[in-house]
Formats: structure tokens, sequence, C-alpha cells
């Protein structure tokens, strides 16, 4: 975190909108590329909205509708000493562009023996809108690629805080920006001017002593519910933010876990094979002797996002579901 700054008001859209806004006015190398991302309608949600008007459309370029375009265009410009910013609208998208991300971006530094960087920050909205093909949190499979870090705020004031750690870094950033809170107008104190999050470093919002909730981008509120409840119940809940989940904060979560001896991990991605998986093993490897009770993953489940309302409630987790899992883990 950087020195104090003041403070205002921010949704997490316009934190992400501030920080672009910061970047592109502090560092001439910073650009940004994607579809219809310019005024107007500055982005399909409005995250880039008046930042054309404001740098020029050289600087806010909106691309064809070609996913493997903007990737492709974006490697080239970092490794010609730009930092460009891309965004691939959905996640689901990000299917398109991972051979390019991951076999030419994410190995570039170690196939030059560490001495070329690509400095290049990749957005893209992820979660439950509904639909299977607008919806999806394929986190894990980037997780599984060396070489690209990837970050996965659940607050304004992250959002701000990581996005321009992310473009002022030297290598690969996979920023995740969960769908509900893109487009929820709740407001939060976010700190002004050129504030920075460490990428790699969880938060703690809320301490406890019974059991430890894992947890990232749009599942932490859940938990966060989920422990306020619990706390009415006589449970004492941490609540950890995990916040990048590449590099992932070892330690903030084995210390938390060796306090509570019981964990639940949860998140928005399928339950099988999700980073949940990764986290679980971390800790029966860590603190197996230590542990009252096995970890237990909260998930959704292991099919397509659905359309229907009615399958929608029951596809992903929410904070009733991940208080019941705690509820077994104390008994």
């Amino acid at each position: 975190m950087t020195a104090t700054h003041t403070e205002s008001e921010m949704t997490f859209g316009e934190a992400i909108n501030d920080a672009l806004d910061i970047a592109l006015g502090s560092d001439p190398t910073v650009f940004l590329l994607g579809e219809d991302i310019a005024d107007p309608p500055g982005g399909v949600v409005r995250l880039t909205q008046g930042l054309s008007t404001k740098y020029g459309t050289h600087r806010v370029r909106a691309t064809p509708i070609s996913e493997q375009a903007i990737a492709g265009a974006a490697i080239g410009a970092a490794l010609g000493g730009l930092r460009p910013v891309a965004e691939i609208m959905l996640m689901d998208f990000m299917t398109l562009v991972m051979d390019q991300l991951i076999n030419h971006a994410a190995k570039h530094r170690y196939m030059s023996g560490g001495t070329s960087h690509l400095p290049l920050t990749v957005r893209t909205r992820i979660g439950h809108r509904r639909g299977a093909q607008h919806s999806s949190s394929y986190e894990a499979w980037f997780m599984h690629a060396p070489g690209i870090k990837v970050c996965a705020p659940a607050t304004a004031q992250d959002a701000k805080g990581l996005l321009l750690s992310c473009i002022a870094d030297d290598d690969p950033c996979l920023f995740l920006e969960p769908t509900p809170m893109v487009r929820s107008r709740r407001r939060s104190q976010v700190p002004a001017g050129d504030y920075r999050v460490p990428i790699g470093q969880a938060a703690v919002p809320v301490a406890g002593t019974d059991v430890s909730i894992i947890s990232y981008g749009q599942m932490t509120p859940a938990a966060l519910d989920a422990a306020a409840t619990l706390a009415n119940e006589g449970i004492s809940a941490e609540v950890v933010d995990l916040r990048s989940l590449v590099p992932l904060d070892h330690h903030t979560v084995l210390t938390s876990v060796a306090k509570t001896r019981r964990a639940v991990v949860t998140h928005a991605a399928a339950r099988f094979a999700g980073p949940g998986a990764e986290i679980s093993a971390m800790i029966h490897e860590e603190l197996f002797g230590q542990l009252e009770r096995p970890v237990r993953r909260v998930a959704s489940a292991f099919t397509p996002v659905p359309f229907a309302e009615s399958l929608a409630q029951i596809h992903a987790p929410d904070a009733s579901t991940i208080a019941e899992s705690v509820r077994e883990v104390m008994t």
C-alpha cells in the first residue's frame, strides 16, 4: 500500500475507470484496446467511458470483434515497449486467446532467460449473469499456466489498487472483474490518486477464531454475509479475501487456518478442479495434523451456467450454502 490518500465514494466500475484514467495520465506508454471501449459508449458496461474523449482514440482504441486480434496486437505492443491494457469482454471469450497468452505472453520472460519482459494487462469480466456463453469462471485454467499473474478483487478499493499494480507490472497480468460487482451501484470509500495494492497479498476483512472462510472476487461478499450470520449463532468465522490467485498468499491462508483449524473455501467457478482444489490441497499438505475437520469446498455445479432463473439460483453458492458448510465443519 502506498502513502496516505484522501478518499472518495465510488462504485466498483468507477474505481476501474479511475485506475485506467490515472494510468493513462501518468504513463504515455499505457494504452487501452478492446471492443467498443471508445466513446460512445465507452465500453458495454461503461468502464472506459470518457477516456477516449480525454486521451484520444490513439490511446483508447476500439477494435474489431476479434479477440485474437486484440491479444496479438497487445502482445506485440508490449514487446515493442508499450504497456497495453487489453479488454476481452467476457471470460468465455478468453478461450479464443489462450494460445497467444499462454504460449507466447506467459512464457516470454522464461524463454528469454529473464532478459526480456512483456508488460501486458488483460481485463475480462467473470462470473454469473446467466447464460452458458457469457458467465463462465475459468480462472483455474490460467492459474495453471506459469508466467501470468491472476488478480481477482472483491472491493472497489482493491479493484483500483490491483489494476494499477497490474498495469505497472513488467509481466503479463490477468485482471478479473466480477460481473455482479461491475454492474452494482453500491458505493464505498476508495483512495484517491495513484493507489496500489500489492499483487499476491491477501486481506483479512473479518478476524475470527473458529473457522476460516477463504474466498475471492464475487464470492467474498457472500462469505462476509455468512460470517455475519454465523456470528449471531456464536461461531467466530475469519474471512480471508485472496485478492490474487497467482501469486497465491500461502502465508496468510495457512496462518489463518493454523489458528482456526477449520476451513471452508468458496468460489463461483466449478467445484471440480477449481481453484479451491489447489487451496484445499495446500492446507491439507501443510496443516494435516492440526485440522479438526477436512477442508470443505463450496462452489458451483459442474455444468455450464444455466439461463433459467430457477436453475441459476441453485447452480452457484451463496451466503446460506457457505454458512451451512461452516456449521457442518463445526460439528
